[in-house]
């Protein structure tokens, strides 16, 4: 059986359907990955197992590319028994592990329905002669070097996939405070007084002092409020304070923060975790507001706990450290002229090196 080149679109299309979004190790995976999907895998999972290898799994009916028509201007076709063209499993299963290793059923049910089609069409195209025009010739050429540049990430993937249980260990004993879990008590304190602010074309300088003398007040407050909660005043208390202070009518909740890590907090926050349990931080002030942190609890992970968050983390390095290496081994210039002003890639951007997914020591 010929197998004709499958087309961009269709990779693109059965690529995309295998892409997973990337997840945070922190954060929960996303609920569109249903059970029901799970159980249509082992369902067909089941199914698969009890199909042999030659078995069909696809029959085309009507489509015969190996034989040769009768059928001339001068004389009518002859009657022919209806002709077939076969795929078993075993063809079908590595035409799909050549598109997506590990390609889902859902996918392999979209390629099951888009390859006949394909196989017709691309033998029609060939009784056109389409396949010896120039046209074809060159997008031969670019697929060929498309292909080669996927085989090519995938190879970079599973060379960086073989990240040893020593290369585990020593990042993990080498960045321990990437693995860090605390629960604090915080208090956040809004920037300046609940108002409206005015409108940008009437603010006048009444009201530009009126707002700066508001987040001068608040900023004041935030202070006083961290005095108190030096003396050991409830936090819930001091919070609800804040609001007042701030004009919000609301009751305050306790915003206790429990068992996060470090990149669960903004980057001027970090500094919360290298307290001692028990400390109260400085009044710690962004865009946000102004926020005052005391650390109630602090451990470090297990290593069986993060072992394949370090994998992962590890993989992806490579893989960037991998790409950069290939990426800074080239120049480009393009022509103005032909392209139009701007048309120039950023060198700079394109150079910029692999950022680290953690804070590293290394």
């Amino acid at each position: 059986m010929r197998v004709p080149c499958i087309t961009f679109l269709l990779f693109g299309t059965l690529a995309w359907g295998q892409a997973k979004p990337a997840v945070s190790p922190d954060r929960p995976a996303p609920a569109s990955a249903s059970a029901g999907d799970d159980d249509d895998d082992r369902v067909k999972s089941a199914l698969t197992s009890k199909v042999a290898l030659d078995a069909p799994v696809l029959t085309i009916k009507g489509f015969c590319p190996a034989q040769v028509s009768d059928r001339t201007p001068s004389r009518p076709q002859t009657p022919k028994a209806v002709c077939q063209t076969v795929v078993t499993r075993a063809e079908f299963e590595k035409l799909a592990n050549a598109i997506s290793p590990g390609m889902k059923p859902q996918v392999q049910r979209q390629l099951a329905s888009a390859y006949p089609r394909l196989l017709v069409m691309a033998h029609d195209a060939e009784q056109r002669g389409l396949d010896k025009t120039e046209r074809f010739s060159e997008l031969r050429r670019f697929s060929r070097l498309q292909t080669l540049s996927q085989e090519m990430v995938r190879e970079i993937q599973q060379e960086a996939a073989n990240i040893s249980e020593k290369d585990i260990e020593d990042y993990y004993l080498k960045n321990p405070s990437a693995f860090e879990r605390a629960s604090f008590k915080r208090i956040f304190i809004p920037t300046r007084r609940q108002t409206e602010p005015p409108p940008k074309e009437k603010a006048d300088d009444a009201a530009l002092k009126a707002q700066s003398e508001s987040e001068e007040a608040m900023t004041k407050e935030a202070d006083e409020l961290r005095a108190r909660a030096t003396t050991g005043e409830d936090f819930t208390r001091l919070q609800q304070a804040a609001y007042d202070a701030a004009g919000i009518k609301a009751t305050a909740n306790s915003d206790d923060l429990a068992k996060i890590r470090r990149i669960n907090l903004p980057a001027a926050h970090v500094s919360a975790f290298d307290m001692k349990v028990g400390e109260l931080s400085q009044v710690i002030s962004d865009a946000s507001g102004h926020y005052i942190y005391k650390l109630e609890s602090k451990e470090l992970l297990p290593l069986d706990a993060v072992k394949e968050e370090i994998r992962s983390l590890l993989q992806n390095r490579s893989m960037q450290e991998a790409m950069h290496k290939i990426q800074e081994s080239f120049s480009t210039e393009m022509n103005p002229e032909f392209f139009g002003p701007g048309s120039m890639p950023s060198q700079e951007a394109s150079k910029a090196k692999p950022a680290q997914p953690v804070q590293s020591k290394e």
